[in-house]
């Protein structure tokens, strides 16, 4: 029987993007649910008018990882066997979602509880160059959580992710904002997760899109990052 799925996209103010996104999802999954994180331009009016998209409504902004708590639960609660989140911005490629799918259930390797996309494990065609802020801050972030938790991975802070729902469950994510993914790579290593990489394409159409607020400065990102991974692993119960 082939594993129950369900792709996930946060959207935030995603007017320009929304439409062709899903419209691509689509082509490459049949359940897709979009969480609309509070969105205050067209986007609750585009997506009114789409047929055959779940919808679930933040009533006002909660942030990026409160998006993806949000489809982390209603995946679990209706029953999938896995989760696809994929960004709303037109960076990633929604034909590898059932490639990435695949290999959480692969019956020919060891069971995979996250398969996550790496824009910078595999060189492709038409690649862009990410902006120096954002790559040397991801740089140091996969740097010190790969000494820190013992991972090796490549890219922390790509949204294009598979999970298992019953890796799901074990999760305790309370991380909001953009730092969320640093919450859930210690949870999962203190779990003794089983996670690899995927190679996606590096696409950056918008090199200016804010994080809102302080986190533009990249100093104060890199602060915030750091406050975060701290906070978690003092937290956080030691390996099994």
């Amino acid at each position: 029987m082939q594993p129950r799925f369900l792709t996930s996209l946060p959207v935030f103010n995603e007017g320009s993007h929304v439409l062709d996104v899903l419209a691509e999802v689509r082509r490459h999954a049949e359940d897709v649910l979009v969480v609309d994180d509070g969105s205050s331009d067209r986007t609750p009016a585009l997506l009114a008018e789409t047929e055959g998209v779940q919808i679930l409504t933040h009533p006002v902004n909660r942030g990026y990882g409160a998006a993806l708590v949000s489809a982390f639960e209603y995946a679990v609660n209706q029953g999938y066997d896995a989760l696809v989140t994929i960004d709303c911005d037109g960076q990633h490629e929604p034909q590898l979602i059932r490639e990435m799918v695949k290999r959480l259930f692969s019956p020919t390797e060891e069971p995979v509880d996250i398969v996550s996309g790496s824009r910078y494990l595999q060189i492709f065609d038409g690649d862009s160059f990410p902006p120096e802020d954002r790559r040397r801050i991801n740089v140091e972030i996969t740097q010190q959580l790969n000494m820190r938790l013992k991972l090796d991975l490549t890219d922390t802070f790509c949204g294009f992710k598979a999970y298992r729902c019953d890796a799901l469950r074990n999760l305790s994510i309370t991380e909001t904002g953009y730092g969320m993914p640093l919450q859930l790579w210690v949870q999962a290593a203190r779990l003794g997760m089983k996670i690899v990489e995927f190679p996606v394409p590096l696409v950056y159409l918008e090199e200016e899109r804010s994080f809102g607020g302080s986190l533009d400065d990249a100093n104060r990102r890199r602060a915030h990052y750091q406050q975060i991974i701290d906070r978690e692993l003092a937290a956080c119960p030691s390996e099994r």
